[in-house]
């Protein structure tokens, strides 16, 4: 991938060019999750971004370290937008739901390879990285879980939190699922998230 090529936004809503260090942890993710983490080398990792392998050690002083900071990364990019959301939506729990809900799609559907990756490897990451993604992930589910406590007060905490779970399930599965078009497939992911939420409404 050139230097000048725009990606598309992230869980921030970044939109500028990617650095050659976030090039390589984008191939390295997209390798790893087609590969497993000990299927690839670091040769292969630089042949993907057009450097010697040795050249990736200017960047990263291995593959540990592009795992942990892959995993730790999009967690906190996740728990950052999640927070960017909440001051946005004014303390109105439904626009803030609705905002949640799409960041994470835009997420799973722009990022496929992290969740593989999670998936798999998150057990091989140093105790310390992975109590850091562990604590993050914990952070940005007790987001959502207030955001949907608000907008159904009368659903138990424990129901609302199965919620949650339930649609990340649902919205993580990505990787999965067979390719309907980027915007058919946000669309659906949207309708069935939202149905999801509704669910807990009382009758």
């Amino acid at each position: 991938m050139a230097t000048t090529t725009t990606t598309p936004p992230t869980a921030t809503g970044r939109t500028d060019a990617p650095t050659r260090r976030e090039q390589i942890l984008k191939e390295a993710a997209r390798l790893f999750a087609e590969r497993g983490f000990h299927g690839v080398g670091v040769d292969e990792i630089g042949a993907a971004v057009g450097i010697s392998g040795p050249g990736l050690y200017r960047h990263f002083p291995g593959k540990d370290a592009m795992l942990a900071e892959l995993l730790v990364g999009i967690s906190e990019r996740l728990l950052d937008g999640g927070r960017l959301r909440v001051g946005e939506a004014g303390g109105d729990p439904r626009a803030l739901l609705g905002a949640l809900i799409d960041g994470h799609i835009d997420f799973a559907l722009d990022d496929r390879p992290l969740i593989t990756l999670h998936d798999r490897e998150l057990d091989r990451l140093k105790d310390e990285d992975r109590k850091r993604v562990r604590k993050l992930q914990r952070q940005y589910v007790e987001l959502w879980v207030t955001t949907v406590r608000e907008l159904y007060p009368d659903a138990p905490e424990s129901e609302a939190r199965t919620a949650v779970h339930a649609v990340f399930g649902l919205l993580n599965s990505t990787p999965h699922l067979a390719a309907l078009g980027r915007r058919p497939m946000e669309e659906l992911l949207r309708r069935l998230a939202h149905g999801a939420f509704g669910a807990l409404a009382t009758p």
